[in-house]
């Protein structure tokens, strides 16, 4: 494949941005290759700056449920954006979306919109704290979180210690009140609770971790962390920004049968455009500016062209658009299966939600 013309847009951008790119991923070095330079998307097709025409299973790592430049989803943010870009004020934009994720996920009473998934989490991470009045956070190895500070981290040595910054540039105090436990381990939770759960704010889990083989939790498992929060007055967090609205359900929440006390979304509910989101039952998310102390805000949250998006995305996904996805999902496992088999390559492969 010819890669030419990316090859020298890559050069060109690595003299002024970092790598030449604003996202680790998409510097290629984990596969020990380079970017291509994307011209055009639609649907399930890339074209790259050289005209080589691809298939994307990537779809901007997850938020483009629908594929690339959606009509839909095209219409309602050329639409919006007619009448301007950014506001700083509410407007009618925010309800309707509010409503529609508030339809998909009954624990929700209250929606606060940021823009991004690890905004989202970063909030839901202080709200948790500011509500209880606690500092220590509990969290487990192979969950990513997004980029917050308190928990980038990794597990200690031991049986179940405070974690350790991931990343150079994360104080250690930022990560003291972070605890690292293993998944499907409930004795390490109960070792955890036994040892921190006076001072224990928050419990924080991907109930379906996407970045370790898509893992699903059991539920027993979940339940027990929801028995544990409960009993030591911790609040249960999912962290649902990359299998939020794959689901019937809503979210992998309502799939497994065991409710949080707070969810963290992003991706599929911007529809490719900056959001997050977090929400949860009234008398948690009342403790938020500007009804309570637990200081959130941000200059484009809420910005009116990701709620339409948001809007034009989730109206399309209903049961036939799901159960067409889940086909497709189901397709593509089998025959990548086939392949690998053919090949005698070793392999495990997950098929979760769409």
């Amino acid at each position: 494949m010819i890669r030419d013309v990316s090859n020298a847009l890559h050069a060109e951008a690595s003299q002024h941005l970092v790598g030449g790119v604003n996202s680790p991923v998409r510097a290629f070095k984990s596969v020990h290759g380079t970017p291509i330079y994307v011209k055009d998307a639609q649907g399930a097709v890339l074209t790259d700056a050289d005209n080589n025409v691809l298939v994307d299973f990537v779809q901007s790592w997850g938020p483009l449920i629908h594929g690339h430049a959606h009509p839909s989803v095209l219409r309602a943010v050329t639409k919006t954006m007619a009448r301007g870009t950014s506001y700083g004020a509410p407007h009618v934009g925010e309800i309707r979306l509010a409503r529609k994720v508030k339809s998909r996920f009954p624990l929700v009473d209250l929606v606060r919109f940021v823009s991004s998934g690890t905004e989202a989490v970063m909030s839901a991470i202080r709200l948790a704290r500011g509500f209880t009045g606690r500092d220590t956070v509990l969290k487990f190895e192979g969950c990513y979180h997004g980029h917050v500070d308190a928990l980038m981290v990794k597990a200690g040595s031991g049986l179940a210690t405070f974690g350790i910054a991931s990343s150079p540039g994360i104080p250690a105090s930022t990560v003291e009140t972070t605890v690292v436990a293993s998944l499907d381990d409930e004795d390490m939770v109960d070792h955890i609770f036994a040892e921190h759960g006076a001072d224990m704010a928050a419990v924080v889990i991907e109930p379906m971790p996407a970045n370790n083989g898509l893992l699903v939790q059991r539920p027993e498992f979940l339940q027990h962390l929801r028995t544990r929060c409960d009993e030591h007055g911790a609040l249960l967090i999912f962290d649902e920004v990359i299998t939020g609205f794959r689901f019937r359900e809503g979210g992998i929440t309502g799939h497994l049968g065991v409710t949080p006390d707070l969810v963290a979304l992003g991706k599929v509910i911007g529809g490719g455009l900056p959001v997050g989101a977090y929400g949860g039952p009234a008398h948690i998310m009342q403790a938020l500016a500007p009804l309570g102390p637990v200081y959130q805000a941000g200059t484009l949250s809420g910005n009116p062209l990701a709620m339409a998006a948001g809007c034009a995305t989730l109206d399309l996904l209903d049961d036939e658009a799901h159960a067409h996805l889940d086909a497709l999902g189901e397709l593509l496992e089998r025959r990548v299966s086939v392949v690998l088999e053919r090949h005698g390559h070793p392999m495990r492969l997950g098929c979760q939600a769409s």
